[in-house]
């Protein structure tokens, strides 16, 4: 018995090599003219192919010929000839293809006709416009079954997507001509009738139905879209009241309508509430306020109607400042909210210290393109003091802030990696003497983010920011509403709110008008790690004509799981005698 078992054992440590090296076989294709997309084809088609010796792969080239020939055939070539010869070590060995393609067949007609509900509709418009602008299905062309593959299945993932689950190819044919060399594509497709969404129907949650029913972005009867079913789907769990969603609508439960003369589909809503209190302890450190902490508390949902509250302590050596807010979903309740708001905030920044505290409420609103609209109103009070000047100010704030940011990013590795995309923020604010308010002024700032990626490994930021105060008053601006430049995120090379007009002993003041720039070019030499070059170019001033400062650096950024960690060390071009300066920031770069 051991004998045996010890035979059987060796008998799989000597069949072992050759198992292996059954799957080394290698290929050497040539074509004729020559082809890289044909090359590229036939090896994809002898992928699989394995052969022990010589011998063993002699035997497959009846099968070896049968797919080289599905190979060029799918790219057009069906005259082609091929030659085979085996070559190499007997236990290596090595296949040489020499292939003669011959004349390509072309195409001549391409024809895609609609019929049913979806003809002429929007769903389908986009299919048709890009079969008239394409390329690879235009007349003349080299017949690419690939392209014809794909065309058919676009058509099938347009009606899936917009709810012609009945449709269907009528006539499917592509005719191929071998004596002329031309193909004619002929596709008719029957969308049938368009499926419509119906009753949402939530499972028990402790919100109340009301509120439920008002979250629902679409009223029955809509016609079925399944981006509009993810995006309901999206919405629900940014929403802060679940722990998970799913949104289903499934064809196969659709019911006929006599009110609408088409099928409904009920759409359910599976909801799992999330715990109502968290609590978040966070911390960082940047070169701009130092080591700085983080709490926060919040209730997302504290009764049936979907209010919630919430309050957050920062503290660094440079800013402390504790906020609380009430929120109070309006309709629709997921993109509309009132938010009611109380903070107290202590800065004190070189020569600049200021107290305030502020109360107020704001109206925050989702608009249909994707802008966020906040309306605000808020009492501030703030005692400050600044260089030689000290002041207290009372203002009423009516505020208007637009703000839309838009990124397309890849994930790789556990990590969301921007590619492109950009960040937009306006903001208007005033106050009005005599009303509550000690000082008239208007305030305006605006900045624009953009982000371009180049061939995976070339990255390209710029920002701009411009800012301005309207005041006959300006002595009587609190600190906080006057532009500084300088630090992290303005003009790299000075440090934080180093860049200001100054009084007559040379301490910073803050200015009326803030005008920065940036441009920056990254490139990922290792993955997840990128070297950076840049120009920063701004400062804040009182006069449009004053001078701008320039400075440049050089930065190593890594692409942690938890956002970008840059180290940037940046130079004053303006200020000789302003040494190197290091920043270090983390975050999301739009």
């Amino acid at each position: 018995m051991f004998y045996r078992s010890l035979l059987q054992a060796l008998s799989c440590w000597l069949i072992l090599p050759a198992a292996v090296e059954a799957a080394n076989v290698k290929l050497e294709i040539d074509t004729e003219p020559v082809n890289r997309a044909v090359k590229n084809n036939i090896e994809a088609y002898l992928d699989s192919l394995e052969a022990a010796n010589q011998a063993e792969l002699q035997r497959q080239l009846r099968h070896v010929e049968q797919q080289v020939s599905q190979a060029v055939q799918a790219l057009g070539y069906y005259h082609a000839r091929s030659e085979m010869r085996i070559a190499g070590r007997d236990e290596k060995p090595v296949l040489k293809l020499q292939v003669q393609l011959g004349p390509p067949i072309r195409l001549d007609t391409v024809r895609l006709t609609l019929q049913g509900a979806g003809e002429g509709t929007p769903a389908f418009e986009p299919i048709t416009r890009r079969l008239k602008k394409s390329e690879q299905l235009a007349t003349g062309e080299i017949l690419n079954h690939g392209h014809y593959d794909n065309l058919k299945a676009l058509i099938n993932r347009q009606a899936l997507r917009y709810g012609f689950f009945d449709g269907r190819f009528v006539e499917s044919q592509l005719r191929i001509d071998v004596q002329t060399n031309l193909a004619d594509i002929l596709l008719t497709y029957d969308t049938g009738s368009r499926y419509r969404l119906g009753e949402v129907q939530f499972s028990e949650i402790p919100l109340s139905h009301e509120l439920l029913q008002r979250m629902v972005p679409f009223a029955p009867g809509t016609p079925y879209d399944s981006e509009l079913l993810v995006a309901f789907n999206r919405d629900l769990l940014s929403s802060g009241y679940f722990n998970s969603v799913q949104v289903n609508a499934l064809p196969e439960t659709a019911a006929d309508d006599k009110a609408w003369g088409e099928r409904v589909i009920p759409v359910e809503v599976a909801l799992s509430e999330r715990d109502p209190h968290s609590l978040g302890l966070g911390g960082g450190y940047s070169t701009d306020v130092g080591v700085r902490g983080k709490f926060t508390w919040t209730q997302h949902w504290l009764n049936a109607l979907g209010h919630s509250r919430g309050a957050a302590m920062e503290l660094s050596s440079l800013n402390q400042e504790l906020t609380s807010f009430y929120e109070i979903p309006l309709d629709p309740p997921l993109t509309h909210h009132l938010r009611y708001f109380a903070g107290l905030q202590h800065q004190d920044i070189d020569n600049i210290e200021t107290e305030s505290v502020s109360v107020g409420a704001e109206l925050q609103k989702r608009l249909q393109n994707n802008w966020e609209r906040t309306l605000g109103l808020r009492l501030q009070h703030e005692l400050f003091s600044l260089g030689e000047a000290s002041g207290e100010s009372t203002l009423v704030i009516p505020s208007l802030v637009l703000q839309k940011t838009q990124v397309y990013s890849l994930e790789r590795r556990n990590r969301v990696v921007p590619q492109q995309g950009y960040s937009l923020m306006m903001n208007l604010q005033g106050a009005k003497q005599g009303l509550i308010s000690t000082v008239d002024f208007a305030r305006v700032m605006g900045q624009v983010k953009g982000l371009y990626t180049l061939a995976g490994r070339h990255r390209l930021l710029g920002r701009v920011s411009i800012g301005g105060i309207a005041t006959d008053g300006f002595e009587d601006i609190p600190p906080s509403l006057r532009f500084f430049a300088g630090g992290d995120q303005s003009v790299r090379g000075y440090g934080y709110q180093d860049l200001s007009p100054v009084d007559r002993n040379g301490e910073k003041i803050g200015g009326r008008y803030l005008l920065t720039s940036s441009v920056e070019y990254q490139y990922e030499f290792i993955e997840n790690w990128r070297l950076a070059g840049f120009v920063d170019h701004g400062n804040a001033v009182d006069s449009l004509e004053a001078p701008l400062k320039t400075s440049v650096g050089l930065g190593v950024h890594w692409v942690s799981p938890i956002g970008p960690i840059r180290i940037d060390v940046a130079k004053s071009l303006s200020d000789p005698d302003e040494g190197f300066r290091i920043h270090f920031t983390m975050g999301p770069e739009l």
